[in-house]
């Protein structure tokens, strides 16, 4: 475990993402479904662990929001976020993927993209 010296949020979240993460690893038939959450943006990347390398990218940022049923704003965006990883991840062939929240709690928009990935035909 990682000694801080500075225990701030972001510190924090990184101390349980090393945890989360020694117990997750990412094959090129199951890659890991890596989450990052900023202020403004949702990344989610599939990740092969064994050749260490991005299979798939998605941001936010590079989306056009459009109208989500029964969510709003940023979780709408989430959510969108997760169906267009799991629309790419189909063109490419995977179905199966390792969810790895990143040391983020299972709730909001970590847990909207996962409802998205979901919904958009991905199983972990």
């Amino acid at each position: 475990m990682k000694r801080l010296v500075k225990t701030t949020k972001n510190s924090l979240r990184e101390v349980r993402h090393d945890r989360i993460r020694s117990h997750l690893h990412g094959s090129k038939v199951a890659p890991r479904l890596s989450v990052f959450r900023s202020l403004r943006n949702m990344t989610a990347q599939l990740v092969d662990d064994e050749a260490g390398k991005t299979i798939v990218f998605v941001n936010s940022g590079s989306l056009k929001q459009k109208k989500v049923e029964g969510k709003v704003g940023k979780v709408a965006m989430a959510f969108q976020v997760g169906e267009k990883i799991a629309e790419l991840a189909k063109a490419k062939g995977i179905s199966q993927v390792v969810f790895d929240r990143g040391g983020y709690r299972y709730h909001g928009r970590v847990a909207a993209l996962a409802e998205g990935a979901r919904a958009g035909g991905l199983q972990f």
